[in-house]
């Protein structure tokens, strides 16, 4: 059955394979980047894809509350109905790791801006729809100060933390929907991949993308993912584990929740 998938960060990396192997299976993409010209280039090359479906291509920065604004009007403008959502879009190391709002870039791109695109395509989720979160093996407890802009991390301790973040929320929303919503996974896509974000924070090639984005795929169309909503998949051991402790602590998941929703109202 023919799929409307919307994929943030579709135009490299993890996101862009997950969006081949979508295209080739016949589903309509929404496609996600933060540039035209690769928009652009992406949408012709999955467009030739035999069997590829409607290509739609989103032009957004998403540690920009301004553009992150304009993609929900514009997706719900444009669609009546989306049935999977990938939070793929992440940062580990950028030039500039403060937004002009005084946060760190990695909690609004990585955890942030998601968390706005899943409660605002809700309705048109419902309750067959799936939001997939990307995730990391990388997780820190949350310092809520820092999510807040409050304090400085490095670039990995500001990763590590915005990837539990997303996890914590992924739980807490689907608790929140009991059955009356979309199913909300968190993944682990695998520990360094061949990623642009991989080679310019470690030096290296990484491991094959392909390892990525066929979880991404399985999580999105599989069969009986449903009866896993607010998991966490950990795709190093090829199953659905335990993250973190703190992703299992109610209080310190409502606390993130809370800080998180405190800088989306101020925004």
């Amino acid at each position: 059955m023919r799929k409307v998938i919307l994929i943030t960060g579709a135009t490299d990396g993890i996101g862009l394979e997950t969006a081949k192997l979508l295209a080739a299976a016949g589903h309509d993409l929404l496609i996600h980047g933060r540039s035209i010209a690769k928009l652009n280039t992406i949408k012709k090359l999955l467009s030739t894809i035999p069997n590829a479906g409607s290509i739609n291509s989103y032009l957004a920065d998403l540690s920009a509350f301004s553009d992150v604004k304009k993609l929900i009007v514009d997706i719900k403008n444009e669609h009546k109905n989306l049935d999977v959502l990938i939070n793929n879009a992440g940062v580990f190391k950028a030039s500039n790791t403060t937004t002009p709002e005084g946060l760190d870039v990695r909690f609004v791109v990585n955890t942030i801006s998601p968390y706005s695109l899943a409660q605002a395509l809700l309705s048109l989720l419902g309750n067959s729809g799936r939001i997939i979160n990307l995730s990391s093996a990388a997780q820190s407890p949350v310092y809520i100060e820092a999510l807040l802009g409050k304090a400085e991390l490095s670039d990995m301790e500001a990763y590590a933390q915005s990837k539990l973040a997303i996890t914590m929320w992924s739980k807490v929303l689907a608790e929140k929907l009991n059955g009356e919503g979309p199913t909300v996974i968190a993944v682990n896509p695998g520990s360094l991949l061949a990623s642009k974000m991989v080679k310019e924070g470690f030096g290296f090639e990484g491991h094959d993308l392909s390892i990525g984005a066929k979880i991404l795929v399985r999580m999105a169309l599989e069969d009986g993912i449903a009866k896993h909503t607010g998991e966490y998949f950990d795709n190093d051991i090829g199953q659905f584990s335990q993250p973190h402790p703190d992703g299992l602590n109610p209080k310190k998941s409502a606390a993130v929740i809370e800080a998180i929703e405190t800088i989306i109202n101020l925004n």
